[in-house]
Parts: structure tokens; sequence; C-alpha cells
């Protein structure tokens, strides 16, 4: 595969069906207490998981359940905005940092997520914030989040680079938040409620099937909150998808496009959706929070195989980007 052709595309534009559901896919949970300690066993564990479905969840991972709440409610209180006033901060799309509402279409659907989002990614929130005066605490809560979501994504990212032959702190170093090139993204998700007319209609999705873009996505979930579904590519002629369930102590987390190329796709980046609830489910609005490590602009991504061209991280997100925003 060239880099021009960037055959993912390709692959989730042919998945728009609605498919079925199957709970046999085993979506692991991997304790990562006392890490330094038992980082080969963790490792292995990760690894295992990752080629297999390319999910897995993370528990006793370091951040405590009241930061993840009190992350869930700032967040909350930002949507409650007006629209206006959250327009005035705009999706910079070059930069992945500010607010959207119902931009972002998949190619496996072609119609808009029924969501909204704020992305915050550091070097770029100039004028993106909406102040003390508006959400006291905001910016310090998000930041503070940010950062151990961060740490947690190093960690594990550190075992992948152990397991592919790199120095332990290759991919810390490829995700240096020091640095204006640094490109990893919290983003703040809202889904919204489901109106009653449309309850019986699943012509919309919350969120299209798609894969990530970035090297790990770190998800987390309210409980009681479902609707992600994942199909591993290597089944996606089946359609079969598996719902993961939500709980507020722990990570679901999942390997992106950037990584998957940069293991030579030893490491797959595989489909999930958030599917509009059925009749008899939770039809409420839907908060997540997503953490995306994305390798800082001016990272060359290539495998240890070199299977793949080289990119920068800069070049491949920004394909990656421009491919699923109608507007901005």
């Amino acid at each position: 595969m060239t880099v021009a052709s960037l055959e993912e595309l390709a692959k989730e534009s042919r998945m728009g069906s609605m498919g079925s559901e199957t709970s046999t896919r085993e979506i692991r949970r991997i304790d990562l207490s006392d890490f330094d300690r038992r980082k080969a066993e963790i490792t292995e564990q990760l690894w295992a998981a990752s080629v297999d479905i390319g999910f897995f969840q993370l528990v006793n991972h370091g951040i405590d359940v009241a930061e993840i709440r009190r992350a869930f409610k700032t967040a909350e209180s930002f949507f409650a905005l007006p629209d206006g006033v959250k327009a005035r901060h705009p999706l910079k799309k070059a930069f992945n940092a500010g607010w959207e509402s119902r931009a972002q279409v998949r190619p496996s659907t072609g119609t808009p997520d029924q969501k909204e989002s704020y992305q915050i990614t550091r070097p770029h929130m100039d004028g993106l914030w909406p102040g003390e005066a508006v959400l006291p605490g905001f910016e310090q809560t998000m930041l503070a989040f940010e950062a151990r979501c961060w740490e947690v994504a190093m960690r594990v990212l550190s075992c992948f680079a152990d397991r592919l032959g790199f120095e332990t702190d290759f991919f810390t170093k490829a995700h240096d938040p020091s640095v204006p090139a640094y490109q990893s993204t919290l983003r703040l998700l809202h889904y919204f409620a489901i109106p009653p007319e449309q309850r019986d209609h699943m012509g919309l999705w919350r969120a299209g099937a798609h894969t990530d873009y970035d090297c790990l996505t770190l998800l987390f979930q309210q409980t009681g909150q479902g609707g992600l579904q994942v199909l591993p590519g290597k089944e996606m002629e089946s359609r079969a998808w598996t719902p993961i369930e939500p709980a507020d102590d722990v990570i679901t987390c999942n390997i992106g496009d950037m990584l998957m190329r940069w293991s030579d796709d030893q490491l797959p980046s595989n489909f999930h959706r958030v599917k509009n609830p059925q009749p008899h489910e939770y039809q409420g609005a839907r908060y997540s929070l997503a953490f995306f490590a994305q390798a800082n602009r001016d990272v060359v991504v290539q495998g240890p195989a070199k299977k793949y061209e080289p990119i920068t991280a800069e070049d491949y997100l920004y394909r990656r980007v421009n491919a699923n925003f109608a507007k901005y």
C-alpha cells in the first residue's frame, strides 16, 4: 500500500449496514496494578488482547473514579451551555481543537453522527476555552484530566514499544506534551437524547462505524449509557458486532490506525460504532470522554519492517480528519 491510498478509508466506507450482535467475543480486562514489577506479564496480556480483538479494558489503571466523575460533570456543564456560547469556540479542523455539532460524517454512513464534541489539543487552545466567567474551573479540570490520561496511555504504549523492539520510551518521546508539535487530544462527547418521534427509526447513528486514526484510544463511559460495539476487521464480512458494557471505573482502549501502521499491521485497528438505542433501552443523553494518543506532528510513522512508506503524524492525521468532517 502506498501512503496516498490510505486503505483505511476504503474499508470504512463498506461498514454502514446494521448487521447483527454477538456476545461470543471476549473484551479482556487487564489489571495494571503493580505495573513496574508486572510489566512483562502485562505486556503479554495487552499484546494478546490487541492482536485478537484490538480492544481491551483497563482496571486498576491509577485514575481514581472520583477524578473520572469530576471530569464527566465538568464536561456536561460545558455541553449544557447555549449553542450560541459554544459556537464562540468553533472547531479548528487543522488543529483538531474546539467545538462542533453534527459535523462529523463517517464514510461508513454518509450521515452526520448524532452528537456534539469539544476537542482539547493543548498547543492550539487560544480562544477556545469558555473562560472562568462562563465555566469556573473548566480549563484547569480538563487539562489535569488530560494529563492523567496521557500518563496511562504512555504506560500502555511502553509495553507495545517493548514488544515491537523499540526503546521503552519510544512512544513517550513521540507524544511529548511539552512541545508545540504535540497533537494528542482529549475529546468530550455528548450524544443527543433520542427524540420520541425517532425512537423507532434506525437510519441514524450516534457514531457510525469507523476505526480511530490515532495510536491508542482511552475511552471513559458511564454505567447505564451503553451503545458502543466492536467488530474486528478480520471478521468484518460477518457484520456481527459485540457490545461493550460501560463501567465508571474501567477504561476501554483500542488500537488506532497510526499504531497499526507503526506495527506493520501486527496490531489491528478495528471497527467500532455507537448505535442508537432500541425502543426498550435508555433513550437519554449519552456522554463519554476519549483521549486520543496521537504522535507529535513532526514524528515520522514507519514500522520496524518498513512495510509502509514513511509519513509524518501531521500529514497522516490531516488526511484522516479531513475525510471525516463535512464542514469547518
